[in-house]
């Protein structure tokens, strides 16, 4: 009502109707002063419409600065976000509204450095060599360098062929060359040296969903991207972590890989599984554990047979770091499984907590090896030798050796063969060890 329409005469009770008692009657029947918002709200509420300013928002309170971390957009450019928004909600929000799954423990609890390791792997997957710019990758480290520790790069995408002409290919054919040109993917050379925290790389040549467009040159790396990722990983210092697995990498690849880490200063876990990665290669791999701190040797699925187990034992019988060894799934026959054995029975070798055996077609040569490293060594935690062919004599040899032993909480012998009587006795053992391993760790955190 204006106040044209005002009469003085008119009934004023304001049971009948409020708004004539108002003092001042707005234009708008529904406005109250109570609704109108703190001075500070409006502040705050200008500072998210107009964050590129941002000038004020350091100056904030912890709660006004969630405040305004709520209402901005998650739209806004990273080099205006990435420096000026501390960990927190407005993080939470720009995970959640773009992946489904955002398990923020696997991050360290931190949703900041979750939304640049998944957009920076996002990125890479999707980059298409020759057709995607590499400034779209390098425009973006300056921004996300502090917050990336771990790349999981689950495929990598090769050039686009151009579809040739019937004519093209009788030519191709005719000069002898139906393979066509190398295929080659994303060059890791120009990003891993600027990436200063990166702690793990998890890599796999590949490309998923390719359906009816299957080909083998899709799951392998080439010459010129082995090249090129074994000078990447020598230039970043940080790096903890490698796993390069299912990517048909060859004894020349992986001797061109080791070569480049034989002196890093920080490597620790190395996981060359699901290959095809033989004795030459092996041989390499030996030479870096004996030059190397490594933790963790992965070589799980590969074809590495007798001569390279037994490079891999002489490099073992004189570590001091490695803790545990997967040689899971190869051929190493008993002349192997038996030096692995010899070496571990080694005085230098007193930090090898995990060994892992299974499938290597051992027999009860090995079984017995293993039962005096069993039966002496006081230090292997785990050992596994499921499905390999052990008999009831190596079972009765490692039964007796886990008579003597104090320290093993997990020994797998699944599908060897071995007695019934001998399975049940060692795993007694084992429960055994296990708890009072257990009650150990009790007393330990109680004493603390």
């Amino acid at each position: 009502m204006s106040r044209s329409s005002y009469h003085p005469g008119a009934n004023l009770n304001p049971a009948k109707d409020y708004r004539r008692g108002r003092r001042i009657i707005a234009e708008d029947p529904d406005w109250y002063l109570t609704l109108v918002p703190r001075l500070s709200k409006l502040c705050l509420q200008s500072i998210i419409k107009n964050f590129e300013v941002r000038q004020m928002f350091e100056e904030l309170k912890p709660s006004e600065k969630e405040f305004v971390q709520e209402g901005l957009s998650t739209s806004l450019p990273l080099d205006v976000t990435a420096n000026w928004i501390t960990d927190g909600v407005y993080w939470k929000r720009c995970c959640e509204g773009r992946w489904d799954l955002c398990d923020v423990s696997h991050y360290g609890n931190s949703w900041k450095r979750m939304f640049f390791e998944r957009h920076m792997e996002n990125i890479i997957e999707l980059f298409i060599p020759e057709v995607t710019e590499t400034n779209k990758v390098l425009d973006l480290v300056p921004i996300c360098k502090n917050y990336v520790k771990r790349l999981d790069i689950t495929q990598l995408l090769p050039p686009i062929k151009e579809p040739q002409t019937e004519e093209e290919e009788d030519g191709l054919e005719l000069l002898g060359n139906n393979e066509g040109p190398s295929i080659d993917h994303f060059n890791f050379n120009i990003l891993l040296s600027k990436l200063t925290n990166l702690e793990e790389l998890h890599l796999v040549y590949r490309v998923k969903q390719c359906g009816m467009n299957f080909e083998w040159q899709m799951f392998e790396m080439t010459d010129r991207d082995c090249e090129s990722l074994a000078t990447a990983l020598k230039s970043c210092m940080t790096l903890k972590l490698l796993r390069l697995h299912e990517s048909h990498i060859d004894d020349k690849k992986c001797r061109l890989l080791v070569k480049h880490l034989l002196d890093h200063p920080s490597l620790r876990k190395l996981d060359f599984s699901y290959n095809l990665i033989g004795d030459r290669g092996t041989r390499a791999v030996a030479k870096l554990l004996a030059r190397s701190k490594l933790e963790t040797l992965n070589m799980c699925c590969n074809e590495i047979r007798e001569h390279g187990a037994k490079a891999i034992a002489h490099a073992l019988s004189n570590n001091s770091t490695l803790l545990s060894l997967n040689l899971r799934l190869n051929r190493l026959g008993d002349e192997g499984g038996q030096a692995i054995g010899k070496a571990l029975l080694n005085n230098d070798n007193n930090t090898l907590l995990h060994l892992h055996l299974g499938g290597n077609t051992l027999t009860a040569p090995t079984a017995i090896a293993l039962a005096k490293v069993i039966a002496q060594n006081k230090t292997l935690k785990g050992i596994n030798l499921s499905c390999n062919n052990l008999g009831v004599a190596g079972g009765k040899a490692l039964e007796e050796a886990m008579s003597y032993n104090t320290n093993i909480t997990e020994c797998d012998i699944r599908q060897t063969e071995v007695d019934e009587q001998s399975v049940s006795f060692i795993n007694q053992v084992v429960w055994k060890n296990k708890s009072s391993e257990k009650k150990k760790k009790t007393q330990e955190n109680k004493s603390k």
